[in-house]
């Protein structure tokens, strides 16, 4: 178990200057004020007062100058903390040494990660040693992957209650998403393909459902990278762009489950485009977009309006059905633009959930929902604009 009670801190928001950092900081000051203690840490303690100012943080919210190249930085900020949530990516660039320090200090750590690369490479550096420090080190606590992690875990929970049994297989499709693509998104991808050219052997990462889910190997999966008329909603569907990460991240929580949801277990995510020629049409258009094209992609640190993120929103379908045939349907959604407005929320939420609720999970390299399952969902219920409901 972790020895932290002597920390300085509860909380530090590392990247507190950056956009989505930023939003973090606000949430933590409206939501939880000083009642946490809680920092802001990135490179400059003078960009960090000033976002400090205009985000409307108490002044006396501390300011801690870490640079992410040094990792003598990083492993003194990890031991003043308990809880470390980061938004310094792409972390396949910027997240290693974080991660080692907060290992080597028995710190539990949140990202933003939606790198399957990186995080395979973090699995296999850090698990073993997380383990015996007692850091648990969560991934993907965005809406890559929180909404479709924990949207099946949801499911399958409500599905062994209901039927005694788990679903064999699950179909995600997005219903709705009003929000812009995040430049910490297109700047992860970047990245990837970088590393891609460098090690080609990585492809084969990127490409297996199963590659986070140590060293399982399960049934081939379905199909989702070209647009067909889909039997379990009678619409037809269109390849989702986070599904890549969001598949692997849920066939690692089924492995850290013990394979809860079954050995056989099958998981697609598609977005729902309409019926008819016109819904046909529309996923060929969704499917033939490069939503990275043009000049509109923001940048690291760039992000939507206020009222851009206010009005946004997203909603997802889970259609779970049972080895014997039978059917149960859940949602789960957001009320706010998911990359940046809800993803902030989502964030902090999981590292108070560690903080607060999960004394009983021991040390290890987690995925959303063995980490922190319904206590998640109740907090992101209760205070963060998500809901998890069942349809049917």
């Amino acid at each position: 178990m972790n020895t932290q009670q002597d920390r300085e801190f509860d909380i530090i928001v590392y990247g507190a200057s950056g956009f989505t950092g930023r939003l973090v900081a606000e949430y933590m000051q409206h939501q939880y004020g000083r009642s946490v203690n809680w920092a802001m840490a990135g490179r400059s303690a003078d960009k960090l007062a000033a976002v400090r100012d205009e985000m409307g943080v108490d002044a006396a919210t501390p300011l801690i100058a870490a640079n992410a190249d040094n990792a003598d930085d990083m492993a003194a900020m990890a031991a003043r903390t308990k809880v470390m949530i980061t938004t310094v990516g792409p972390y396949q660039l910027y997240g290693t040494a974080l991660v080692a320090a907060c290992v080597e200090a028995g710190t539990d750590y949140v990202d933003l990660s939606g790198e399957p690369g990186w995080m395979h490479e973090m699995i296999g550096a850090y698990d073993a040693a997380a383990k015996t420090s007692g850091a648990r080190i969560v991934h993907s606590c965005g809406y890559d992957s929180i909404p479709f992690d924990l949207g099946v875990y949801f499911l399958q929970q409500a599905a062994q209650e209901r039927f005694g049994q788990p679903c064999q297989q699950v179909h995600g499709r997005v219903r709705a998403m009003n929000g812009e693509l995040s430049g910490g998104t297109a700047a992860s991808l970047g990245a990837t393909m970088a590393a891609v050219a460098k090690n080609p052997e990585l492809i084969n990462v990127l490409t297996n459902p199963f590659s986070l889910a140590n060293g399982f190997q399960g049934p081939e999966q379905p199909a989702d990278n070209a647009p067909y008329e889909d039997a379990a909603t009678g619409q037809w569907v269109a390849p989702f762009i986070m599904a890549t990460i969001n598949t692997k991240n849920v066939h690692r929580s089924n492995a850290l489950l013990g394979h809860a949801y079954g050995a056989d277990f099958l998981y697609d995510e598609m977005m729902l485009c309409g019926g008819g020629d016109d819904g046909k049409a529309m996923a060929e258009t969704v499917a033939g977009a490069d939503m990275f094209a043009g000049g509109d992609v923001p940048k690291p640190g760039e992000g939507p309006s206020k009222e851009s993120r206010e009005a946004g929103f997203y909603d997802n379908l889970f259609i779970g059905i049972t080895a014997d045939g039978q059917r149960i349907e859940a949602a789960s959604g957001g009320d706010m633009d998911p990359g940046y407005g809800s993803t902030s929320k989502m964030l902090a939420e999981s590292a108070m959930c560690l903080l607060h609720d999960c004394d009983d999970v021991g040390g290890g390299v987690y995925t959303p929902a063995p980490a922190m399952g319904a206590r998640l969902i109740k907090r992101l219920c209760d205070n963060a604009g998500l809901y998890f409901r069942l349809e049917n």
